[in-house]
């Protein structure tokens, strides 16, 4: 990857909407090889998908919280399962597992409170080997991005 081929994953990370024109004329590239260009960084797998970045106040997800999951147990059944279970739960945005004084970070979007209290109390808290979960809530955001700095 070249100092182009970064240009150009800055620019579809900006606007993915934008098409091969625009790009090209933004690098300095005619559209042909901009385009092939754009292909061999999607085959390679530095563009995974492209997706639509919601507004999550207009579609009624008011709570983003951050839960910390411990374990009891540090085994690899255990942590398998985990990570199983967390994919079945469209609340959770990501979950990490993290290095510290817990072992599972998540990020979630609920519509309330009552959500949120329901995704705790009936589906995290029977997931087995979860000893503690704690949450933070974010009261505002001033820097949410998706864009990696080249």
């Amino acid at each position: 990857m070249d100092k182009i081929d970064r240009e150009i994953l800055m620019h579809l990370q900006e606007n993915a909407k934008q098409n091969t024109k625009e790009i090209a004329t933004k690098i300095g590239l005619t559209v042909t090889p901009t385009y092939e260009r754009i292909k061999k960084l999607e085959q390679s797998g530095f563009v995974k998908k492209y997706v639509a970045l919601l507004d999550r106040n207009l579609i009624g997800k008011q709570i983003i919280a951050y839960c910390q999951i411990t374990l009891f147990k540090h085994q690899k059944e255990l942590i398998d399962s985990f990570k199983e279970n967390i994919l079945s739960l469209p609340e959770v945005m990501e979950c990490h597992h993290v290095s510290g004084n817990f072992d599972f970070l998540l990020k979630v979007a609920v519509n309330d409170m009552n959500q949120f209290q329901g995704l705790i109390n009936d589906k995290l808290s029977v997931f087995e080997g979860i000893s503690t979960i704690q949450s933070s809530f974010v009261m505002n955001s001033f820097k949410d991005t998706t864009v990696f700095y080249l």
